[in-house]
């Protein structure tokens, strides 16, 4: 059975600047195994699988693969998915929104704009602090060795993924610094977590924060454009009262350091919800002929 296969750029309003995504429509026949294998096959940091909803409440079901597993969440595959299915039919917003059923449950996207301007944001799971440590931390002093450290303590925040947080005195220093891969892959173990995100406040007109993600485990490689990791950071701002502005709002540049150059768009709203999100663009359209279980 030959089914829909696209590509697409996520977080980026033209091809090269976001986060790759595949997203296959009419994944009906296909197993957990097929899907794992397709998603090995793309080697791109997710593959999507689109289903028809169990759900009434639900516009859409996705499955989300990496190359080695399941992902029960993350923001640029729920972005990316929603914008192939608009760009399809396939979805109509109710009110503004669309609803996508998951692993994670329920989740609202706000849709807004039309074309090119396009933006979509996903409502993320909440994320929690799980632990606040001391920039003297002993697990932490390898990774974060000659880091200039900005106001706020390093954090270990899970939304989903757990993450180490640390702020950077500034986004010069934040774009020009060389992680060390061993640190951070080891305390990434220790710490059931993916890495180390850090971020810098910026005094660029378009985005209020710069950040490099830092993925030590399972495998060692900087993340071009993180939608979940931004939503945790997000969370965190809010909960020291750190946001930028006073309407929570807020963008982020990522992933000039590894040749891109994605933003992402933060919204913190009046209930403490984290909505990320951003534009996407739609690279390759084509065909999969891959076959069913």
């Amino acid at each position: 059975m030959k089914r829909r296969y696209l590509q697409l750029d996520v977080f980026a309003s033209r091809p090269g600047n976001g986060n790759p995504l595949a997203v296959v429509l009419d994944a009906q026949g296909l197993d957990d195994a097929a899907m794992q294998a397709i998603a090995r096959w793309t080697r791109l940091p997710e593959t999507t699988f689109v289903c028809p909803p169990t759900s009434a409440q639900a516009t859409h079901r996705i499955r989300m693969f990496s190359p080695r597993r399941e992902v029960p969440f993350a923001g640029h595959p729920s972005v990316g998915t929603a914008h192939v299915l608009l760009d399809a039919g396939r979805v109509t917003p109710r009110d503004g929104l669309l609803v996508q059923e998951g692993v994670a449950g329920l989740l609202p996207l706000q849709v807004r704009g039309e074309g090119v301007t396009r933006t979509i944001a996903v409502r993320t799971p909440r994320a929690r602090v799980q632990e606040i440590a001391a920039a003297d931390d002993t697990r932490l002093a390898a990774a974060l060795a000659g880091l200039q450290l900005g106001a706020l303590p390093p954090v270990l925040m899970d939304g989903g993924r757990r993450w180490w947080l640390v702020e950077l005195a500034s986004e010069a220093h934040l774009r020009s610094i060389r992680p060390n891969w061993e640190a951070i892959s080891t305390l990434a173990e220790a710490t059931s977590s993916m890495g180390v995100f850090v971020y810098a406040r910026s005094a660029d007109p378009i985005h209020y924060f710069a950040v490099r993600a830092f993925v030590g485990a399972p495998a060692h490689f900087e993340d071009a454009a993180s939608g979940a990791a931004n939503a945790t950071l997000a969370a965190w701002l809010a909960d020291r009262n750190a946001l930028p502005g006073s309407d929570g709002f807020y963008r982020v540049s990522q992933g000039r350091e590894v040749g891109h150059d994605a933003i992402i768009e933060l919204t913190v709203d009046a209930h403490g919800e984290v909505w990320s999100g951003g534009r996407a663009v739609t690279v390759v359209r084509g065909e999969l002929d891959w076959p069913a279980a």
